[in-house]
């Protein structure tokens, strides 16, 4: 998207060079693109990865693992995204990353975008937006999984995939639904709560006619509310967007304040 609205929060004065440098990854990763299945690892943890991604159809997860299993998913990619952008700079990736759908991606090795990168001021400025996203989107989450109750952490998530969708090009503006290809157990693995609390928070959005989940279909019945519940958890570029939130504003509300928490 040539857009300047898929870069949130940019300064202005280097939109050329954003849009310059995603130009030159088109032309770097021409003709790189495979098809993989859900399920497929693309990064295995704490090992050399010497690729950097970037996502045209489809979902993956950054996913870390412990060693009595429980599991994270600490960031959802979407269409549009690089990933695996730090493997210019460290050798080893301490997680995973895992496609949760069918995916089309296409890649570039680390010697051949470092060299690129060091002769390319704007291509280098794309690669560091990426990193920078990525860390917005990491602060966000860090407040929602500390602060966050387990209705505001699963309103974000709807919110913020429905919104970067829309940037991306891949819903229209006004969508109220969209296929989110992971289970109840990887919802619950990404928001830090239980499989059974995942659950009980839908059927709560469901009986308030805010949102319905049926199969992998999440369908938005009352956008506002949707928004009021996520409010206190979404940033400044999120809350002033229409991708995001819709045309009014968001205002953080008291839906459910006071209900379910955010323990297992």
């Amino acid at each position: 998207m040539p857009d300047s609205t898929r870069y949130l929060l940019h300064r202005p004065e280097i939109l050329d060079s954003l849009r310059r440098g995603e130009a030159a990854l088109d032309r770097m990763m021409e003709g790189t693109g495979r098809l993989y299945p859900a399920g497929r690892l693309l990064v295995a943890a704490d090992s050399p990865n010497t690729a950097i991604f970037r996502l045209r159809k489809g979902w993956a997860g950054r996913l870390r693992t412990l060693e009595d299993g429980r599991s994270q998913f600490i960031l959802i990619f979407l269409p549009g995204d690089l990933f695996a952008v730090k493997s210019l700079f460290v050798t080893h990736s301490p997680d995973a990353v895992q496609t949760l759908s069918e995916v089309l991606v296409e890649q570039v090795d680390h010697r051949t975008l470092r060299d690129a990168y060091e002769r390319d001021a704007d291509l280098a400025i794309r690669c560091m937006w990426q990193v920078i996203e990525e860390e917005r989107r990491l602060h966000n989450w860090v407040v929602g999984l500390g602060r966050g109750s387990a209705d505001e952490r699963l309103a974000m998530l709807l919110i913020d995939v429905r919104g970067r969708l829309i940037l991306a090009g891949v819903l229209p503006p006004d969508a109220v639904g969209y296929d989110l290809p992971m289970t109840q157990e990887q919802i619950g693995d990404h928001l830090g709560i239980s499989n059974v609390h995942v659950n009980r928070v839908l059927r709560a959005f469901r009986e308030d006619g805010i949102v319905t989940l049926r199969g992998r279909r999440v369908t938005i019945g009352d956008l506002d509310a949707l928004v009021r519940i996520a409010g206190p958890l979404l940033d400044l570029s999120e809350r002033g967007r229409p991708e995001f939130v819709g045309t009014r504003e968001a205002v953080p509300g008291d839906h459910r304040q006071g209900g379910d928490d955010a323990g297992p």
